[in-house]
């Protein structure tokens, strides 16, 4: 049995998901849905051993005779089509394991063609485990129940709604804030126990440059040998914790005539899809691409840091985590972050770091940049501050040069945000994940990041990162001489933060009313 995974997507201004939800429910809903509350939880079960055959291995094995015992291979995705392509290349050249788990998973192009592929890979023998963050799967609990269904396939969602529906959910919502409001923001992409990708991608068109409205600049980074092997360690501790609940225990039941024709449409549309032309859309051997960049990793050492959850809450030490990290520095730190607030502490980090020599660089988004007004909301009042503490500070133009990067041809976004979250120490010190300096990443949510020792890697991001602050792709802000903002780039300076327009600026006002803590 097979099926199309649908979840509810927001369309749109991403100014607007506070407030629509559009449920898309292609293979059919059912009445009154439901969670099972009362059904024992399954015993824990573990990744398998890294797989020892297939050519993820042959990179891994590669990497360790190089580079000695727990060293990993590290390459930067930093464009859209690399960040897809080298997704479906691990799914595709799974032979034993393949683990997934991710905030948010689209019903959209990107979504459609990387759900196929894992089911291709189930029906082949691969022991396929899914783990979803339940915030947007309003309507689609036929589709979960049916891939459920699936043989070699498990789906677990994060913190899930007991009642399914829309209007019942709202009113779940109210009665339980406090632990409907956190959610699971990690990815993690893990093929054979070898080979992983992390970092701020979702699964979905925004991410992957094929979004007609506007699409993300973005990082990942994909890693083979001893890190990957830390991931599935961080992957069982969520699949196994309390917080997580099988589709199985949805009242709804699979339906396999829906799921079949499900599957059939789901294979044609990819087929289909002009946007995917220069995409592999059907399952290939990737030997000949796996051993060309077995010959361009970084090699280098590091360690995957990330909330852990127990029964009774979320265990936040990401943000102490950061903070760690940054004030290592000695002479250099680069940060990217899509959304800052960085409150009293993070302007005090940043004072005490320049007051010793170190040189701060920060890019973030411009509200002409920005899907999340809110964020910029309670980010500006702290520009003065930032910059008096003696850092740098550039925010993204929503006409950036790099936007031939982050678009697939055929697509042109009317803008290009920013959904990085990575930072350089030293030139040598690495950070990339799904962290953001800001109070929901910092006290609500899960989050997790790569921390990683490598100099060759660090060159290959501090090249990025640079380019990103450059005037063709970002604003550099500065103070005049009497205390008023300024935004430079290779064209003009202006003296109000550029925008899209009235609208964005009316509900930049808005949102400054709402708890700065909700974001």
């Amino acid at each position: 049995m097979r099926t199309e995974f649908d979840f509810t997507r927001a369309l749109g201004d991403s100014s607007q998901l506070l407030a629509l939800f559009i449920v898309l429910a292609m293979l059919g809903g059912c009445a009154a849905p439901g969670l099972r509350t009362d059904s024992e939880r399954p015993a824990p079960t573990y990744a398998d051993l890294p797989a020892t055959m297939g050519v993820l291995a042959a990179v891994t094995d590669h990497v360790t005779e190089t580079n000695g015992s727990g060293q990993s291979g590290f390459h930067l995705l930093d464009g859209s089509h690399d960040s897809l392509t080298w997704r479906l290349a691990l799914i595709d050249s799974a032979v034993s394991s393949l683990d997934i788990l991710t905030y948010l998973w689209y019903p959209d192009v990107s979504g459609k063609l990387l759900l196929e592929r894992a089911i291709l890979a189930a029906e082949r023998g691969v022991r396929v485990r899914l783990v979803i963050d339940d915030l947007l799967t309003i309507g689609q609990d036929l589709p979960l129940a049916n891939i459920q269904k699936l043989p070699n396939v498990e789906l677990r969602l994060f913190n899930p709604w007991e009642k399914r529906n829309l209007g019942s959910r709202a009113g779940e919502m109210i009665a339980q804030m406090e632990r409907l409001n956190t959610r699971m923001h990690d990815k993690l992409i893990i093929a054979d126990g070898n080979a992983v990708i992390l970092g701020g991608r979702n699964i979905g068109d925004h991410y992957f440059g094929l979004n007609q409205h506007y699409n993300f600049h973005d990082l990942d980074v994909l890693a083979f040998g001893a890190m990957a092997q830390d991931a599935n360690d961080m992957f069982d501790h969520f699949w196994n914790s309390e917080w997580l609940v099988s589709a199985e225990h949805l009242t709804t039941s699979p339906d396999p005539a829906k799921a079949e024709e499900g599957w059939q449409r789901l294979q044609s549309e990819n087929r289909r899809e002009e946007h995917l032309a220069s995409f592999a859309v059907q399952p290939k051997d990737w030997s000949v691409e796996l051993a060309a960049l077995q010959l361009e990793l970084r090699p280098g050492t590091g360690h995957l840091e990330y909330d852990e959850v127990s029964a009774a809450a979320v265990n936040q030490g990401m943000l102490a985590t950061m903070f760690d990290f940054f004030e290592q520095a000695e002479t250099e730190l680069l940060i990217t972050n899509a959304y800052i607030i960085p409150g009293e502490p993070g302007v005090d980090m940043l004072q005490r770091l320049t007051d010793r020599g170190v040189d701060i660089r920060i890019l973030t988004n411009s509200l002409a940049s920005h899907d999340v007004p809110a964020v910029n909301s309670h980010y500006g009042p702290w520009r003065k501050r930032i910059i008096g503490a003696g850092a740098e500070l550039y925010e993204l133009r929503a006409d950036a040069e790099i936007q031939g990067l982050v678009d697939i041809p055929s697509v042109t976004g009317k803008f290009v945000g920013l959904h990085t979250k990575a930072a350089v120490v030293d030139g040598r010190h690495v950070f990339i994940g799904s962290m953001n300096l800001d109070p929901r990443s910092a006290v609500i949510n899960t989050e997790m990041g790569a921390m990683i020792d490598s100099p060759a890697l660090a060159d290959d991001l501090r090249e990025v990162m640079l380019r990103d602050m450059q005037g063709d792709n970002a604003w550099r802000v500065t103070l005049t001489d009497d205390n008023k903002l300024r935004w430079t780039n290779d064209e003009e300076t202006v003296s109000s933060q550029p925008s899209r327009g009235f609208l964005q600026n009316v509900m930049n006002l808005v949102f400054k009313v709402v708890p700065k803590k909700q974001f």
